[in-house]
């Protein structure tokens, strides 16, 4: 914080300024005690000017009556008198008796604002207090067959016997609850929705495939995508007497963003992975953003250990589809270190999206060369008004880089003077 006048923070989904106390903030308070915590400065304005409270000692009081008074159950919180005693910070943490309720409300951050949670996002709370996910809940449906799972247990891990024991072991049986949702997903029928693949041809008004997999077991989901996946960016070069199998892009990828997707999604709402395949990439969303506790910083570098669906991921690892402390996000990052174009995440509160490009190695090009190659699509033809404003080189010297791309063959030059365009090969 900084003298009197401003502070050099703003508002986030994580702090609020309020000028002066009022009922308003304990909205706040049940929101961060609900998910991921955070700070309440009293005595600064929305712009972050420091406005100064006229008798800290007694709002410090006023603050902690309200929040004992008012939130049920009681949060964990605590109060700093701040700036020379002229603000107060209110630090909350995230509570492990969820929901916490104001006036019989729980409520979340979207961004900024307050709001009140909807019936869905309340029902995941109480889920969340209890220390139960959604995978653990008894499943609707409770006559279930497992061919598909007890084939490839016996596959992949020579398990010869499969009985209730083993789901049992599997954390997807009980004597009691019978069958949990976990056990559902990867029943051989369920209830469940699965993934939407779309596959575009040049643009997105031309379809050349759709398929849905649903209502099947999330491992026959998962094989089933990969057949498609296989027809689309696979494909064999005979080379003298040998067949060499060509990747556009890294099988192995595409296998970690769909059982990411797969283990981390939530499946109390029905709707799909959304799969759209292009010419020069693919992309996987996921409904559901990140579980809470989890940063998105901390998700794309690798450091998921929280589990929203603890006991699928279980059995992917025990298959061998998937590392079970890795998010495979590394493990995307890792297989693409040498391409020209990375893969890209991107984490919203409702979804997470993978965007897998085609493996581009072009070891001829400069590292000059390479900067402006990324820029370039194969698709579409690109004037120079679209790409030098992204490359930190001038307009004349990136005009100069792109005729020696030519020269080599990497890429194709059309049009002239003010209508030359430019595409990779």
């Amino acid at each position: 914080m900084v003298g009197k006048g401003t502070i050099t923070m703003r508002e986030t989904r994580i702090l609020e300024f309020k000028e002066t106390i009022t009922n308003t903030f304990l909205k706040t308070v049940s929101a961060f005690s609900n998910y991921n915590g955070g700070t309440i400065l009293f005595g600064v304005d929305d712009n972050g000017n420091v406005k100064g409270l006229p008798d800290v000692k007694q709002a410090c009081q006023d603050i902690e009556n309200k929040i004992n008074d008012s939130i049920s159950p009681q949060p964990n919180y605590t109060l700093e008198i701040q700036n020379n005693d002229q603000t107060i910070k209110l630090t909350v943490k995230s509570g492990l008796q969820k929901p916490y309720l104001y006036k019989s409300k729980a409520y979340k951050r979207n961004d900024t604002a307050t709001i009140e949670v909807d019936t869905l996002e309340f029902s995941r709370l109480i889920l969340e207090g209890k220390n139960i996910s959604f995978e653990e809940l008894p499943c609707k449906d409770q006559e279930l067959s497992f061919k598909i799972l007890q084939c490839k247990l016996k596959e992949n891990i020579y398990i010869e016997t499969f009985n209730q024991d083993t789901l049992k072991t599997l954390n997807l049986y009980d004597n009691i609850n019978g069958y949990n949702n976990a056990a559902g997903l990867l029943a051989d029928k369920n209830h469940f929705s699965g993934i939407d693949i779309v596959k575009f041809g040049e643009n997105i008004s031309i379809i050349q495939k759709r398929v849905t997999f649903e209502h099947i077991s999330v491992l026959e989901i998962y094989e089933k995508a990969l057949a498609v996946f296989r027809d689309y960016y696979q494909y064999e070069v005979i080379q003298g007497a040998d067949r060499k199998m060509v990747e556009k892009i890294p099988e192995a990828a595409f296998r970690e963003a769909i059982a990411n997707a797969l283990i981390h999604r939530v499946w109390d709402i029905n709707s799909h992975i959304r799969v759209s395949m292009f010419d020069d990439r693919i992309e996987v969303v996921s409904p559901g953003g990140l579980p809470a506790g989890i940063t998105a910083e901390e998700y794309l570098s690798g450091k998921l250990s929280i589990l929203r669906n603890r006991n699928l991921a279980n059995v992917f690892y025990r298959l061998g589809l998937v590392e079970i402390f890795g998010t495979g996000i590394t493990r995307i990052k890792q297989l693409y270190a040498e391409s020209l174009i990375k893969p890209e995440f991107e984490v919203s509160e409702n979804a997470i999206k993978i965007v897998l490009p085609i493996f581009e190695t072009n070891v001829n090009l400069t590292e000059d060369e390479k900067v402006i190659y990324k820029f370039l699509s194969k698709t579409m033809l690109k004037p120079i008004s679209e790409i030098a404003p992204y490359v930190p080189f001038g307009k004349s010297k990136t005009t100069q880089l792109l005729k020696a791309m030519e020269k080599k063959g990497v890429i194709a030059v059309e049009g002239k003077g003010r209508g030359t365009k430019y595409i990779i090969k």
